[in-house]
């Protein structure tokens, strides 16, 4: 889990929960066999897709807007799918692990 995720992990409840905001999270080892978009994605009025493209640190760079309905249903089919699949935020306990390559 890197720093800033961690961080959101730590906000979570007393920003987005305390706000009304439902949040899950789906460890990697249970999205294995999920086709989801490469992107962070939002899905606009079941018509548009707003994809936000990251740097390798995190940090924002640009986004892509779509306007195309089959793009819609496919992003909003794979939200479904994952949020099925991830576990709500009071239920998830973040593991932390070395990398193999610290001694």
């Amino acid at each position: 889990m890197t720093e800033y995720i961690r961080y959101e992990y730590d906000v979570t409840a007393s920003l987005n929960l305390a706000a009304g905001e439902q949040v899950r999270w789906l460890p990697r080892q249970r999205a294995s066999d999920l086709l989801v978009p490469g992107s962070d994605f939002w899905v606009f009025d079941e018509s548009e897709v707003v994809f936000n493209h990251f740097d390798g640190v995190g940090d924002w760079v640009c986004e892509d807007r779509r306007d195309d309905v089959a793009i819609a249903r496919l992003c909003a089919g794979a939200f479904e799918t994952v949020w099925e699949r991830a576990i709500p935020h009071h239920d998830y306990q973040p593991t932390v692990r070395k990398s193999p390559h610290t001694r």
